[in-house]
């Protein structure tokens, strides 16, 4: 797989999945199997998921330093700043992408 957010959740509510099932079958309580396989899962996440947070974080670096350099494409924040210039007196350039 190469989504490492698709990656990382699937392990991560596969290992919580398994856990409350381990937990509920020997006769905990609910609350306290979901409880325990939360911690667990966040433990197990911790330890052995390191590489695919780090590939995670990376892709929201980059996303985040290709959106500063470049900018976002938003055509509703082009409206709302053609808009705010028109209110200020400022002449906005034109532009083909207006909403009809």
């Amino acid at each position: 797989m190469k989504n490492p957010w698709l990656v990382y959740t699937l392990a991560r509510l596969g290992v919580f999945a398994l856990v409350l099932t381990g937990f509920l079958l020997i006769g905990f309580g609910w609350l306290y199997s979901t409880l325990i396989a939360a911690a667990l899962s966040l433990a197990f996440s911790l330890i052995f998921l390191s590489k695919q947070r780090e590939a995670i974080s990376e892709g929201i670096y980059e996303r985040v330093q290709k959106n500063k350099t470049t900018g976002i494409d938003d055509a509703e924040s082009d409206l709302e700043n053609r808009k705010l210039d028109e209110e200020e007196g400022v002449q906005a350039p034109a532009s083909d992408d207006t909403p009809n």
